[in-house]
């Protein structure tokens, strides 16, 4: 499956961006989706993911809950991150990846996600 994510932009500190991750090339409904984060000089972080087959399955960095929303629209191949009440430290580049196998004790984990899209940068002004 290949994976093109965008919808980043600069925004103000307050603001909401949402981020889509589009599939092509696989039965996308299949695979559980994450999206992670890399500020400059940080490691790549788990920001949310979402499991396959809408099983339901949600979960989300505690940096990102109560703000951040993902979703899935099996139809489209594509899964969002809506993104609310933005904060500088938000700034980063934003990742979505996939991956048909992944267990849910390994869904905070970069390593366990076979595929990933560019990337989309998020900019949070103050």
């Amino acid at each position: 499956v290949q994976l093109q994510a965008f919808g980043g932009g600069a925004v103000q500190a307050g603001g909401s961006l949402r981020l889509s991750c589009a599939a092509s090339g696989g039965t996308f409904s299949g695979y559980t989706v994450g999206w992670f984060r890399q500020a400059p000089g940080k490691e790549r972080e788990f920001v949310a993911c979402i499991f396959r087959w809408n099983s339901g399955r949600i979960y989300y960095a505690d940096s990102a809950k109560g703000r951040f929303t993902i979703s899935r629209d099996n139809a489209k191949d594509t899964v969002y991150l809506q993104m609310t009440s933005l904060k500088p430290d938000d700034t980063a580049v934003y990742y979505c990846a996939a991956d048909r196998s992944l267990i849910s004790s390994s869904k905070y984990d970069p390593r366990q996600y076979d595929y990933w899209g560019q990337g989309t940068q998020v900019t949070v002004s103050s």
